[in-house]
């Protein structure tokens, strides 16, 4: 579990990215690559909350995969048609050409009025797909951090990432080029009821169900250890289904975390939460892939609201889940 706060991720210089390998054969290698980014094992910390005390039940929670964020302003917009108190945010660019380098989990925690804590999940070296390309404004990133955000109304307690279990798929990638691996961001969140844990999580996409039930099993073992007894909120993209064909209930994950005391909230089962978008132009696809996992937590109903903006335009291939927790149970 990473504890080392910044109030700003240090990028690696373009020299060091350049002169860094573009194909790892070994996970040994690659992590020695990795422990020495000091992005790679330090989480950012900052932005004002909105309120400083201590938050009252109930309290509206959204989790989105914003793919990259190619929107902030508009996703803000979007965000707060549910006036969430926490935001679990994933697949957000932070100094990428394809969203103009912007650090797009602190402009959408400035627009939100929140707090919030960012972690690198990988170090890109390219600029991305060809669909990606389209959208860079330089021949060059700035800092090349893609990765997870936590996004709170109150201050945001003991901030930590938890980089998870994997077998550092991504490290031989000839075509998006990138060291790390996926990662849960979370910390506590305090109510008038006392603290429970909040975590923006994203699971590995290329790989099967058995591989994502571990990830959740390792994330779920070293949240307990961290937090023992205290009530556990997970939110994000999941990944569920993905090499199942899009069977969701093929996850292993669900059963095993159940087991554990946990309880999966995503809306109604027969409604999807990915689409086409501008990056992501696969007009058949359609998987849910986005859910909640909950623990000592009352919840209400989830809701999927479709992605778009008044235009039409999609914001991302997912659409956001948003649910309120009514109290500690």
């Amino acid at each position: 579990m990473i504890r080392t706060l910044v109030s700003e991720l240090a990028a690696p210089s373009q020299a060091m990215r350049d002169a860094l390998p573009r194909a790892i054969e070994t996970v040994l290698e690659h992590d020695s690559v990795m422990s020495g980014l000091a992005a790679m094992t330090s989480l950012e910390a900052a932005g004002t909350a909105s309120t400083s005390g201590p938050l009252a039940f109930p309290i509206t929670v959204s989790a989105w995969n914003l793919e990259r964020c190619l929107f902030v302003e508009d996703s803000a917009i979007h965000l707060k048609q549910h006036a969430p108190n926490l935001v679990l945010l994933s697949e957000m660019d932070n100094g990428m050409a394809r969203t103009g380098q912007r650090h797009t989990t602190r402009d959408l925690a400035k627009q939100m009025n929140m707090a919030y804590a960012y972690g690198v999940e990988f170090l890109e070296l390219g600029l991305g797909s060809d669909t990606e390309r389209e959208f860079c404004t330089d021949s060059f990133n700035l800092k090349g951090f893609h990765g997870n955000g936590l996004l709170s109304a109150a201050p945001i307690r003991e901030p930590f990432m938890i980089r998870l279990w994997g077998e550092r798929l991504w490290r031989g990638d000839k075509d998006q080029p990138r060291i790390g691996e996926r990662c849960a961001v979370g910390g506590l969140i305090d109510t008038t009821s006392g603290p429970f844990v909040a975590v923006s999580v994203h699971l590995e996409s290329a790989t099967t169900a058995a591989y994502r039930e571990k990830q959740t099993a390792d994330m779920i073992d070293r949240l307990e250890q961290a937090f023992p007894d205290l009530p556990i909120l997970i939110g994000g993209d999941l990944n569920t289904g993905n090499h199942a064909g899009g069977d969701f209930e093929a996850e292993g994950l669900f059963s095993m975390s159940a087991a554990r005391g946990f309880t999966r909230h995503g809306g109604p089962l027969d409604q999807m939460t990915t689409r086409p978008s501008l990056i992501t132009r696969w007009p058949d696809r359609a998987m849910k892939l986005d859910w909640f996992l909950t623990r000592g937590l009352e919840m209400s109903e989830t809701v999927i609201t479709p992605s778009l903006d008044p235009s039409g335009r999609p914001l991302s291939d997912h659409d956001p889940i948003t649910t309120r927790i009514l109290g500690f149970l």
